[in-house]
């Protein structure tokens, strides 16, 4: 995992607005929960008194309950209520949550993981995603990979000749991508199986993005060709664009051993022609998304589960000239990482200079601790305005 980095950890939408949420991610167990002006808290979910899962709990007024004592936790993870104590009790200091800076942007929920700073970098997202008019729709669900896989399966797309070729479903790839309307449109497999040589492959690196661009195609007939432009930013987006598909991916851990893909697809530029009711293109999109979840998605997972190592890592893969991305992805994962190491182990003084010598005041703590953010004000929602009972 990579550390100083905005992570996305769910969609917005998969927040409850009455009780708290639970999530497992980056190996810990998380609560989210809004206070009464509609701001959005993360904190760790473990209580510190006997370990139960808060995300069990229940929200009272600007407070998350723990569901095993009432303990009550307010949004800078303070301790405010043990009411075994009483009302007039003591309440030790090292009863508190960890508390974790989050923004909602873009639709998602996004956890800054890494060192506490005066001042945290924006959400950045590539430019084709920023200023895509496309309407889309979203998806998400957990696979038993490790993260680094994950990423490099949606890094290349030679695989999708041998991977995705036998399931019925997949001939609604072969038709739309691959056939030809002289032979209205049966001749698709027949194409999408022959086309598997790589050429005219590009990739360049901006900072911490990656583009591909390449095209797939039939050896023996360079005709039958498929453009594809591929994008990476770290810590785990990906992008990919050929012909009528467009698809954003964000892969981020939930441990060492499972991964969370949140999958974006973008609405066909035909498919306003083809559905020319508003109202049902959205359904059209959801059905490709599911579609993908429960067919494609596991035909790769499929593969995953069996590779060794499990973790992807640079040397461990023989890799191919037409991996370039891959290669890249390992060698920018190390450095993000050795970065994020080497600044952790600056004195707070020697940062605090640094950082005043350079005109800015986003200085990092030492050790690479994790601290709170105030949360960015939200708007305020009726029913989160009123007191919780």
């Amino acid at each position: 995992m990579i550390p100083n980095q905005w992570y996305p950890i769910l969609q917005t939408g998969d927040l409850k607005s009455d009780r708290p949420t639970g999530v497992r991610r980056m190996g810990e167990e998380l609560v989210l929960w809004r206070d009464l002006d509609g701001n959005l808290v993360c904190q760790t979910a473990r209580c510190p008194h006997k370990g139960a899962n808060i995300a069990d709990g229940r929200l009272k007024g600007n407070t998350v309950e723990c569901p095993y004592h009432g303990f009550r936790f307010d949004a800078e993870g303070t301790c405010k209520v043990v009411p075994a104590l009483g009302s007039d009790a003591r309440i030790p200091a090292s009863l508190k949550l960890r508390t974790y800076p989050v923004r909602e942007e873009h639709g998602l929920v996004w956890m800054w993981w890494g060192d506490q700073r005066e001042e945290l970098p924006a959400i950045e997202l590539p430019t084709e995603l920023v200023s895509n008019p496309r309407p889309y729709e979203t998806i998400s669900w957990t696979r038993p990979i490790h993260y680094t896989r994950y990423i490099e399966s949606l890094l290349e797309f030679y695989h999708v000749t041998f991977v995705h070729r036998d399931h019925w479903t997949n001939n609604i790839d072969y038709t739309f991508m691959y056939g030809t309307a002289r032979n209205l449109w049966m001749d698709g497999r027949e194409r999408y199986l022959a086309a598997n040589k790589i050429v005219n492959h590009e990739v360049e690196v901006e900072g911490t993005t990656i583009r591909s661009t390449f095209d797939q195609c039939e050896e023996a007939n360079p005709e039958n060709s498929s453009h594809f432009n591929l994008i990476y930013q770290a810590p785990g987006l990906t992008h990919v664009k050929t012909g009528l598909l467009e698809i954003t991916t964000w892969l981020t851990p939930i441990d060492d051993e499972n991964t969370l893909a949140i999958m974006r697809l973008y609405e066909y530029p035909m498919l306003r022609t083809m559905v020319p009711i508003k109202q049902l293109r959205p359904w059209v999109l959801r059905a490709s998304l599911l579609m993908e979840r429960l067919v494609q998605d596991p035909q790769d997972v499929g593969i995953m589960l069996r590779q060794e190592p499990k973790v992807s890592e640079r040397g461990l893969n023989k890799l191919i000239a037409v991996d370039e991305m891959n290669a890249k992805f390992l060698q920018m994962r190390d450095r993000l990482k050795a970065e994020a190491a080497a600044h952790a182990e600056i004195p707070v003084s020697e940062a605090d200079n640094s950082q005043a010598a350079a005109g800015g005041n986003g200085a990092k703590r030492p050790n690479g601790t994790r601290g709170k953010s105030t949360p960015e004000p939200k708007s305020r929602s009726g029913s989160l305005a009123r007191a919780r009972s």
